[in-house]
């Protein structure tokens, strides 16, 4: 685990710039290579082969290519095994030095040999062609700056910022969409001209130009057993194979465990092939509604993990500024302090953590899935007139509850979502923003220079989709759209932020080809979420983890900014350039009084507004 940069021109003092502000990926050595025309250079966070052997860039044996890497391969001994069986001579254990290998022997196609979360950087000396790889879900960043001369690329967009020829400038469109998905979709980012690689992508820079292609893409072909016994044999396998792949280390390894089904199965799974205690990691919260201790506990006791709590009772502007810093671009998943929080405390005991990340997008646990098929099923059937002029009004003058779900917030919540654009998909109950916010809270200048309508971009990954299924395409939508900005962004830049390597086991290729393969009604069954999963799980957990409903990992915000926070809030959105020069600062008024009197919940979008505004602070 590591981070990488580069760019296409020679420049010593720069590559250490550059290497140097990412140096919390990889406190434990740095390198570099300059020549050819290229600069490339990397920050060590040393897993495997903990000798200087290990550290980059690593060359082949006639030195005419060198790489830089991010990542882990956990197929890496069968696989070094495969290559020197070609002939290939190996000097050190480190899947780094497999990856080089298997280039020499594949080329580009060395991708598809590849198991494991990954982005790097192979220079070619002999043809000066450079060959920048993402692995197939996203699970590693890779950012590039492209200006039709410059070329930059790095782990973190704060490395690429460190070249003079990187000129910042927000990018308003970006803007526009982070408001409503509380993340930036890629390709874009935050930043005008810096781009996202995206997953299952790889690029070749040669002679002055590049050219991306993509290798591999999320097929549904679904596969119909007599008895879903079948269903559950094959689950219980890919999952156990994953786990026990990201159990490879060489140094101190343990889990964050939430106490919700998939934390709770990699445990299962990680007990079956380590016989010594288990680290485990878990966040509380005074506020029970918030808070899955009591079910963490129960788990940890019942595989007898050394289970470790952190409680939060507070956050504080600092935790916010450095949350900020740590992100490079504002992305508002309420849970991605508190998983810095416990990256932090981790950090103290292990190097490398599993957690549970994945599940629900590949097994449909979220509600937004259940929220869609009872509104496709039945709510839409109710007439027009009634469900717009009389419903939606009456449950939107319900106060909120200050608890984090309750019939009441889930009943305004599916309403709010249920008047938007069906193109929307699902992703209709996880977007924050509707035509009368939009035209009240931009002013003329940005109504005037972006595209506004959002959920376009739900319909357009859809139609990728092989499948005319809807919890198929919903589900793809999740995988190759939502996850990889918003919660593998916050997994990778919270961990790494202290220099936390996290696995995710349900994100292994073949877990996701296999979640593909099932039938969308084995996976939300009736209204029961996950339910081949769950069934899968029968007997390995107890009963009470398997068939429980899904709670999530995020701190109560909207309770916070009408309290401890409301005056950062005020500070914060009241005197930042950005929101000055984008907003109507008459309207952000009145919903900040109106979230605080609790005569409405806009915590979503005050929260997104106050990242926005500390991001745009701290980078310009």
């Amino acid at each position: 685990m590591c981070g990488i940069c580069g760019y296409n021109y020679e420049d010593p003092g720069l590559i250490k710039e550059m290497t140097d502000v990412i140096a919390h990926r990889g406190p434990d050595s740095d390198g570099c290579y300059i020549g050819h025309g290229f600069s490339i250079g990397n920050r060590r966070l040393s897993i495997l082969d903990l000798s200087e052997k290990g550290d980059q860039p690593i060359f082949n044996e006639d030195r005419s290519k060198c790489v830089v890497y991010n990542g882990e391969i956990y197929n890496y001994p069968a696989l070094k095994k495969e290559l020197e069986q070609k002939g290939h001579t190996f000097y050190s254990t480190t899947d780094t030095e497999a990856l080089m290998h298997a280039f020499e022997e594949w080329g580009h196609d060395c991708v598809h040999h590849f198991n494991g979360m990954f982005t790097f950087a192979l220079l070619d000396l002999k043809t000066k062609e450079l060959f920048i790889a993402r692995d197939r879900i996203g699970i590693k960043p890779l950012y590039y700056y492209w200006d039709g001369k410059a070329f930059v690329f790095g782990s973190e967009i704060k490395s690429i910022l460190k070249s003079d020829r990187v000129k910042k400038k927000v990018d308003h469109q970006s803007l526009y969409y982070y408001l409503g998905y509380e993340f930036v979709p890629g390709p874009r980012t935050m930043f005008e001209n810096i781009y996202k690689l995206q997953p299952g992508h790889y690029l070749i820079f040669k002679d002055a130009s590049f050219t991306i292609h993509q290798y591999w893409e999320l097929s549904f072909e679904e596969k119909r057993e007599k008895d879903e016994n079948a269903y559950v044999e094959k689950l219980r396998d890919v999952i156990e194979s994953a786990v026990r792949l990201r159990l490879l280390s060489d140094v101190p390894l343990g889990m964050f465990l939430s106490g919700g089904l998939d934390s709770s199965t990699i445990l299962a799974f990680m007990r079956k092939h380590i016989n010594t205690p288990i680290r485990t990691y878990s966040i509380g919260y005074p506020d029970k509604t918030y808070s899955e201790l009591d079910y963490a506990e129960l788990v940890a006791r019942h595989f007898g993990a050394e289970h470790n709590v952190l409680m939060i009772e507070h956050i504080t502007a600092n935790d916010i500024e450095d949350t900020l810093w740590s992100l490079d671009e504002p992305m508002t998943d309420l849970s991605t302090i508190p998983y810095r929080m416990i990256s932090k405390r981790a950090r103290q005991d292990i190097t490398v953590c599993l957690s549970g990340e994945g599940g629900d997008e590949i097994f449909l646990g979220y509600d937004r899935f259940k929220a869609s098929k009872f509104y496709n099923n039945y709510y839409c059937l109710i007439p027009s007139f009634i469900r717009h002029k009389l419903i939606a009004p009456l449950i939107g003058a319900l106060p909120d509850r200050p608890e984090k779900k309750g019939l009441v917030n889930i009943m305004k919540r599916f309403m709010e979502g249920a008047e938007l654009p069906d193109h929307g998909y699902h992703m209709k109950w996880q977007y924050f923003m509707n035509e009368r916010m939009e035209r009240a809270l931009f002013n003329k200048s940005i109504k005037d220079s972006v595209v506004m309508d959002g959920l376009d971009l739900v319909r357009k990954v859809a139609e990728r989709c092989n499948s005319e299924n809807r919890s198929a395409q919903e589900s793809f939508i999740d995988v190759r759209f939502t996850m990889t900005d918003s919660i593998l962004m916050k997994v990778d830049k919270m961990s790494m932020a202290y220099a936390l390597e996290v696995r995710v086991p349900f994100l292994d290729h073949r877990v996701v080809e296999c979640a593909a393969s099932i039938p969308g009604d084995m996976k939300l069954k009736g209204f029961t979420t996950k339910y081949i999963f769950r069934k899968a799980l029968e007997g390995l957990l107890p009963d009470k983890i398997v068939w429980r409903g899904k709670q999530g990992y995020s701190f109560p915000s909207k309770n916070w900014l009408r309290e401890g926070l409301r005056d950062y809030m005020y500070e914060t959105l009241r005197n930042s350039p950005l929101l000055k020069s984008v907003l109507d600062m008459n309207y952000l008024e009145h919903i900040m009084s109106e979230h605080i009197s609790k005569r409405a919940n806009y915590n979503h979008v005050l929260w997104a507004l106050i990242n926005l505004a500390v991001w745009h602070r701290r980078f310009f």
